[in-house]
Formats: C-alpha cells, structure tokens, sequence
C-alpha cells in the first residue's frame, strides 16, 4: 500500500470538514480531505428539502445545546452567518429568509457543495473519496491513518466525522470511537431535532389524522417552542415538535398550546353572542382542521351543542383543553429520523478558539461530532462552517 505525507488530514467531507480544508489551504499547508462516502456533502443536499437552509442571522449561543454555553461563542465571533452568507453572495447563488431568520437557496443546494467544492480547489484542498478509514495511530508527532487506499501521514488530524443521524446516509460513530481511543470524554448521545412515536393506545387515537397540521406552542418543562405540529402515522413531528425533541426526556408530558394567538374564551364567548344556534363542532372547524375538530368531539373530550348552551365554565374547560393539550410520547423515530445528534465530544477535552484536544496535540473535532447542539433552522450548519473555519485559521 502507498503511504501519503500531508500537513493536515481532515476525516470527513461534510461542512464543518470542507470549511477547515479550505481555510488551511489558505494559510499554504497541503490539506487531504478523507471520506468514506462516494460523494461530498450528503447532508448539505437533503437539508431544507434540497435547498440547504444555510445559515440563521440568528445564531448565537443560546441557540445551541452544550455542556458549556459559552463554548461556541469564540468561533461565532470570528466566523458569522454574514460572513457565510457574503461567501454566498460572492458565487451569485440566490437566496432568500423564509422564517425565523432562515436562510435558503433559491434554487438548489448543490450550490452550496459546489461552492465549497470550488473554494478547495481553489485553495489546494485535495478530497478523497471511497477512502475507508481502518485505523489511526499517533507515533511520536504524526497521526498515522490507515486506509482502503493507503496510509496518510500528517502532524495535523480534523475530526469531522459528524453524528449518529440519518444512518443511511453513511452516519457512523467513527469520530466518537476515535475520541475514545485516545481517552478524550465523549458525552451522553441521543437522536435530536426528530419525531416523537405514540403508544399503542394513542395510536389507536390519532393514526387516522395523519397529515393534519396544526399552528401550536409546544412546551415540554420550562422550553417552549411555537411552530407547526404534524400528525403522522407514527406519532408527531413538524418544526415545534422536532424542536423539543431536543430538551425532552423519555417519560416525559409535553404541552401544547394550540393556536396560541387565540383567545380562546374571548372567541368562543364572542361565537355565543353572534350564532348561538351554531353547533361547537362547526366553530371549532373553522378554527382547526375539520377532521382534528371532529375527532375531538367523536372522542367525548368536548361535548357538542349549540354555542348558546354553552356556560362560561364549559368555555373555560374547552380553551383548557385546547391550550394545555397533553400528549406523553412513547419513544422518538431514533436516529434514523433525527437531523442531528445531542451529544458528542466533550467541550472540556478542546479548546474553544482551535477546536484542538487538550490531551492530544495535533487532533482537533469539529461539527456535530462535538457536544454542540442547535436549534432547527441553520443553527447546526453555522457550528460546521464557524468551527470549521476557527479550527482552519489555526493549522
């Protein structure tokens, strides 16, 4: 087998990978990029339904789940979503804010690869793809990388193996494995930004209410988050649940305010005046999806009559209902739905400006393989591209 001297190797062609590749190849030093993959960037194609929800003008670290909060906060300071997005506007690919400070293309996210493909050439960044990593060592000041295709030797290694989630993808707990080999902390991982499952018996209940969509506050202890909620046919899921997910803890009742600009007893009280011989069922529809309005009425949880039958109490139990909905979630759809993983390097094993192991000299992580965890929305893209540069400027 050949064996291959380099400055730096960077395992992992995801975001966080290529930004350290092409900010190394920057200051000069020969970068070789390895992936197991056949192709670069899986993730950054199917994010935001195949337009990359690239960045969020509003990341910052209390956005982001860590066993430090403030870890992150060093490479947000030198690499920002304006500065990604300048990147962007460099290469002409048209975007636009959907919500919530979401950034998208207008067109397609394989502009954002071949941006980040472009930028590597350009700077000298060699990828390598098909490159199974069978094994590291560190002898003496150089890292020793066995592979399918060779041995790679550099006195420089970048972890950027990313996460547990969507598996099919190739996701693999290569870089947690490898932190542990050289006895750095990996902490507790769990599946985030994912759908919660039902019971059996809850099941029974919602199964055939699959695709009803309803605009909801969904809190779960002293975290809420206001989004959609979707029924699907295993549980529940949509942005406001996918957002919880990640302060959940099984066992747990999470609450969920439906409608949440509504005043519930003004409107209802206001119907009772206005169409007292309305019935409820056809007020509720107009206010939730049909079928969600007339399921809760089938189930006996609110009785149906005419809106004038109606007392001031039986009002307040309805907006009750309707703003304190609980539902326990048996289980989550697991990794193989999740967007991301909670968990993963610990912050207290790395440096916060270099992204570099305490312990270590010479291997950094990067990306989601660290304990930093983001909101929905862009969040986990901007830790790839801000962590990815910090560790880049400093190789």
């Amino acid at each position: 087998m050949n064996t291959f001297h380099t400055d730096v190797l960077v395992l992992g062609a995801g975001g966080a990978g290529l930004m350290c590749a092409i900010e190394a190849g920057k200051k000069g030093r020969k970068v070789t990029v390895l992936d197991h993959a056949e192709k670069v960037g899986k993730k950054i194609l199917i994010s935001g339904g195949g337009r990359c929800n690239f960045t969020n003008v509003g990341a910052s670290a209390d956005r982001y789940q860590s066993g430090n909060r403030h870890f992150m906060k060093s490479a947000f300071g030198r690499y920002s979503p304006h500065d990604f997005i300048a990147l962007v506007e460099n290469y002409q690919i048209a975007y636009h804010e959907k919500k919530l400070g979401q950034q998208f293309c207008d067109k397609s996210a394989q502009q954002i690869v071949d941006m980040l493909l472009n930028e590597c050439a350009e700077n000298g960044a060699e990828i390598r793809l098909k490159t199974e990593i069978l094994n590291v060592s560190k002898k003496g000041d150089m890292f020793h990388v066995a592979t399918n295709k060779g041995t790679f030797i550099a006195p420089k290694a970048v972890v950027a193996t990313g996460g547990l989630s969507i598996p099919k993808m190739g996701a693999t707990n290569f870089g947690h494995k490898l932190a542990e080999q050289f006895n750095i902390e990996v902490t507790d991982l769990t599946p985030a930004l994912v759908p919660f499952t039902f019971s059996t018996k809850d099941l029974e209940r919602y199964t055939d209410l699959s695709g009803i969509s309803i605009d909801a506050d969904v809190a779960c202890g002293k975290k809420s988050f206001r989004e959609n909620i979707l029924i699907t046919h295993r549980g529940v899921s949509g942005p406001a649940i996918l957002q919880i997910s990640s302060y959940w803890k099984p066992g747990q009742e999470i609450t969920i305010r439906m409608l949440p600009d509504l005043n519930w007893s003004a409107h209802l009280k206001e119907k009772r005046q206005q169409t007292p011989k309305t019935e409820l069922k056809t007020i509720l529809s107009d206010l939730l999806p049909k079928r969600f309005a007339q399921r809760v009425i089938e189930w006996g949880d609110i009785e149906n009559k005419p809106m004038a039958g109606l007392s001031d109490r039986e009002i307040h139990r309805i907006e009750q209902y309707f703003t304190q909905f609980k539902i326990k979630p048996n289980g989550t759809e697991g990794y193989r739905k999740a967007e991301v993983t909670l968990g993963g390097v610990s912050t207290k094993e790395l440096d916060a400006k270099t992204l570099e192991s305490k312990k270590v000299p010479g291997l950094h992580f990067i990306g989601e393989v660290v304990d930093v965890t983001g909101w929905l929305g862009g969040y986990n893209f901007q830790w790839a591209w801000a962590s990815g540069f910090a560790c880049g400027q400093s190789l």
